[in-house]
């Protein structure tokens, strides 16, 4: 049974490092949310290393904007890893042709800016549907209309054998009170109308491959024993660490605050009847990072 804690205090000495997620957990798509932020700050007081991962589908330095934007301090961390930039490797590795059909909003457009990642990136040339080699989806074109008013586009695809590129996995996230579809609803439809999607994101492994190189980037030799992953979504933050063999911290108060009752903490039956269902079992379980 996943323990439930009352603050990360009480666990965070057994931890060097921390990989967390932004959304639902740091920020709620408007605003830092204060406990959190007071918690990092605390954590990487006492030594701790946090690296801010996220299914964001953009480049690490476009995910700094945004979260300054919304009053996520440099202090309360020390490096990022987003699906975006795990995407984009893969993109500019040709792994979804040369031509590749945009699915995405303007918002989206510095996921084709040159990389650094790589020393010879492919040249990528965007195009309609009709020309395209494959799909980058960085999300649906309107994050409110379901995934499946894309179905005449995605049905078209299939049937010319072209793979989706999807730069985001989660398939909802939390704007404030408002629900938005992500690319990983897209690429979920895709798969099961007999197409195929490749992900980068949590819980896939690429996307962790990139945390560890960011966390070494600060010059720490971290053990994944050491590690702990922190973030709201059962099935890309808690699958995700449970299939690298990391501890994690279950955020009970985002995604999942109504099916585990949670008001500051989530209720022990309803928090167990969840876990059951998804038949996942986070090393710890808090209402909201604090």
């Amino acid at each position: 049974m996943s323990r439930i804690i009352q603050s990360l205090s009480e666990v965070s000495q057994n931890y060097e490092a921390m990989f967390v997620d932004l959304w639902g957990c740091v920020h709620d798509g408007v605003k830092a949310l204060p406990e959190a932020i007071e918690a990092l700050r605390a954590y990487r007081a006492r030594g701790g290393i946090v690296v801010l991962l996220t299914n964001a589908p953009r480049s690490r330095h476009e995910v700094v904007k945004q979260i300054e934007k919304f009053g996520v301090p440099e202090d309360a961390w020390d490096n990022i890893a987003t699906s975006g930039d795990s995407a984009r490797v893969a993109m500019f590795r040709g792994e979804v042709g040369q031509k590749v059909w945009f699915m995405g909003v303007d918002f989206d457009l510095p996921f084709f800016e040159p990389i650094k990642l790589l020393d010879e990136p492919l040249e990528i040339e965007r195009v309609e549907l009709e020309e395209a080699e494959g799909i980058v989806c960085c999300g649906p074109f309107d994050a409110h209309a379901h995934p499946d008013t894309l179905r005449p586009q995605l049905l078209y695809a299939k049937q010319k054998g072209l793979k989706l590129l999807c730069a985001n996995p989660d398939i909802v996230v939390d704007r404030g009170e408002e629900r938005e579809w992500c690319a990983g609803a897209v690429a979920k439809l895709y798969t099961e109308m007999g197409g195929e999607s490749l992900y980068f994101g949590k819980p896939h492994p690429p996307v962790y491959d990139l945390a560890r190189r960011r966390l070494a980037e600060i010059d720490r030799d971290v053990p994944d024993s050491a590690i702990l992953c922190v973030g709201d979504g059962i099935r890309t933050d808690i699958l995700g660490a449970i299939g690298e063999d990391l501890d994690s911290l279950f955020i009970t108060g985002g995604l999942a605050a109504k099916e585990t009752k949670t008001e500051t903490q989530p209720e022990a039956e309803a928090l167990a009847a969840y876990l059951e269902k998804e038949s996942l079992e986070p090393t710890y379980s808090i209402g909201f990072l604090r």
